[in-house]
């Protein structure tokens, strides 16, 4: 399908949406089951295009690897690979070709890994030799690019026979992706310890333990967009903890200022409108992955806006922060760099009769961060496949509120 329209539907229905499970903890979970020998059964994992696809390459005895354009499963499985008996070639879409891994790489060659870039130096494809020798457990890694190179290391540490001293350098941001990852290998089994920018893990097994996993609350972000920006709206989503390991739990605080209520019960949550704040700040360092839905609704409720920690956008499937500049400014919505790290959302949007179509760019959040557009709206998305990488069934979900 090359386009769907989504009709303007201003009140949505009462309904419950059965989210989709967390693509996040799925894919760690399997890289700690694999690192483990396979010990445990892990229960209700991800259908998300990335999570089948570290299924499918974690079972293969291929010597290359294709990860399409899976960005969590080609830093994971870069990491879990120098762990292996035999030699892999890592590889990926023309867009993954393109995606720096240099850094994760760097540091698994100070561990003492043999790594080769096949073409451009920096960039997959590249071959990975198994561990011979480990050269030090001693590791520094820039903390501000991706926490999925972070997580991937970490992921690796206990079965390394040096064990492993993370130094984190600079700024960290996605902190609550690195803390997840570190809390279900304690669920695992694995002790570590993080002291200041330091993460320490001794060489150590991994436990069997029955991981079930919770709904996504990445997805959960784009239903609160719905009800902040529809007339009239009560949503309940399944399958989500008030305790939760994710980090883009933060949605519930974020949406609380910008029109939407969070009632916990013990399958879920029910989100309903409230009054908005007219101004608002946030710094996404910590949950970066939220900023485009966010800037979506700030755009259309015409509450002036000012984000920051937005560094790793520009690295994410596509460059999201020009792909957001070019589709908001569609909508007379301003996303503006104001000065170096600080943008600004200025609002001029008037909903129209023409049918305004959105460029997705090969990312599935482009995707879902404007679908909730159409409670105001009739427009066209291109490309709507992209959301099988985290929430395939997203577009029979959107139908259960507007039909």
């Amino acid at each position: 399908m090359e386009s769907i329209e989504l009709q303007h539907c201003s009140s949505l229905k009462t309904v419950e949406v059965p989210l989709e499970a967390s693509k996040s903890e799925s894919n760690r979970a399997l890289i700690i089951n694999a690192v483990s020998g396979n010990k445990s059964t892990l229960h209700n994992l991800s259908n998300a295009r990335d999570t089948q696809t570290m299924l499918r390459l974690l079972k293969s005895d291929d010597e290359t690897l294709d990860v399409l354009d899976a960005g969590t499963t080609m830093r994971f499985l870069t990491a879990y690979s120098i762990l292996g008996d035999k030699p892999r070639v890592m590889t990926g879409t023309e867009r993954m070709q393109q995606r720096p891994i240099h850094i994760l790489v760097k540091s698994l060659k100070q561990i003492g890994a043999k790594i080769k870039y096949l073409n451009e130096e920096g960039y997959p494809p590249h071959r990975i030799k198994p561990l011979e020798v480990q050269k030090t457990n001693q590791v520094g890694i820039k903390g501000d690019v991706s926490s999925q190179f972070i997580s991937a290391l970490l992921m690796i540490a206990p079965a390394l026979p040096q064990g492993l001293s993370l130094k984190l350098k600079g700024k960290v941001g996605s902190r609550p992706y690195i803390q997840m990852t570190l809390d279900m290998m304690k669920l695992f089994g694995v002790q570590a310890s993080w002291t200041n920018n330091t993460i320490e893990i001794e060489p150590q097994e991994y436990k069997e333990y029955p991981y079930v996993v919770e709904s996504d609350w990445s997805g959960a972000s784009y239903w609160y967009s719905f009800v902040a920006l529809a007339k009239e709206a009560k949503i309940k989503l399944l399958g989500l903890r008030q305790k939760s390991l994710q980090g883009d739990i933060a949605i519930v605080h974020i949406m609380n200022r910008l029109g939407v209520m969070s009632t916990f019960e013990e399958d879920g949550v029910v989100l309903e409108k409230i009054p908005h704040q007219q101004v608002f700040e946030y710094d996404f360092s910590d949950c970066p992955d939220l900023a485009q839905t966010v800037a979506v609704v700030c755009g259309v409720k015409g509450i002036a806006a000012k984000f920051t920690g937005l560094e790793s956008l520009k690295i994410k499937e596509t460059d999201r922060i020009k792909a957001l500049k070019k589709e908001l400014k569609k909508f007379k919505i301003k996303l503006r760099e104001t000065e170096e790290g600080v943008y600004e959302v200025k609002s001029k949007f008037e909903p129209t009769e023409e049918i305004i179509e959105v460029e997705t760019y090969e990312d599935h959040r482009m995707a879902m961060a404007f679908a909730p557009m159409l409670t105001h709206q009739s427009i066209r998305i291109l490309d709507p496949s992209v959301v099988n990488k985290s929430y395939p069934s997203f577009w029979e979900h959107v139908e259960l509120v507007t039909k």
